[in-house]
């Protein structure tokens, strides 16, 4: 297998879009969080485009399949983050809900591209 061109990979740059978005919502978090809720929201959300370009530019479509597979597993812990923020009443569900749709959209991209590699 050939390494992709990140570039050309849909679901990494609606990754990047969401770290984006992710980021400007964020910024709205009290000081406080600074240091948890905060870093680890922006983490979690850069691991999703990191590992998708990692796996990308790896060897054998194994090694991108297992890659795919943590990116997938970030989708779920920001899901889950998301939510704490309304939850915790830090921001407004209406600013999450378009982060959750996107991250959702995500989500069944990487599981498509997980079942192409599977073949």
């Amino acid at each position: 297998m050939k390494s992709h061109r990140i570039e050309d990979l849909k679901v990494w740059s609606k990754s990047m879009a969401l770290v984006k978005e992710v980021y400007l919502v964020t910024a709205e978090l009290p000081n406080e969080e600074r240091f948890g809720l905060l870093s680890q929201i922006r983490r979690c959300a850069v691991s999703i485009p990191s590992n998708i370009a990692e796996g990308a530019g790896r060897n054998n479509k194994n090694e991108f399949y297992q890659f795919l597979g943590i990116a997938f597993g970030s989708t779920y812990e920001l899901q889950t983050q998301l939510q704490l923020l309304i939850d915790l009443n830090f921001i407004s569900e209406t600013k999450i809900i378009p982060l959750k749709e996107l991250l959702t959209e995500i989500q069944k991209m990487i599981y498509s591209l997980k079942t192409s590699l599977k073949l």
